[in-house]
């Protein structure tokens, strides 16, 4: 069974970073692609950024492009979301997600129902 454990949340103020860390376990970590979704209080679960299985294709939420970075260490079995120039729109809980589907469908809004697994969640809060 496959477990993720998400890290590196916490309160920063607008214009910050933070980086978001993500270790997969329980299979073969460089068969999965990644993905990272986030849920803010009364909102849907959304896309933010996902990873093919070789780190080779990355994709990104049009919100988040140009400011957050999704990487993969298949070597430490972690996948990781640098987080910049953060707005208060980014408050949420950031979830990490792995599935064996191809990076580029994490972003199709009825993929959130498909994920294989998810991590509990970390929590983002940006203050103005």
């Amino acid at each position: 069974q496959v477990q993720l454990v998400e890290s590196g949340g916490g309160l920063v103020q607008a214009g910050g970073s933070l980086r978001l860390s993500c270790v997969f376990s329980g299979r073969t970590f460089s068969s999965y692609a990644m993905g990272w979704f986030r849920q803010a209080p009364g909102k849907e679960r959304e896309f933010v950024a996902s990873i093919s299985w070789s780190g080779d294709s990355t994709y990104y939420a049009d919100s988040v492009k140009g400011r957050f970075t999704i990487s993969r260490d298949n070597a430490k079995n972690t996948v990781y979301l640098q987080m910049n120039s953060l707005k208060p729109e980014d408050t949420a809980v950031y979830y990490c997600a792995a599935d064996m589907s191809a990076a580029s469908r994490f972003s199709r809004p009825s993929h959130v129902g498909m994920v294989d697994y998810w991590g509990q969640g970390t929590q983002v809060t940006v203050s103005s």
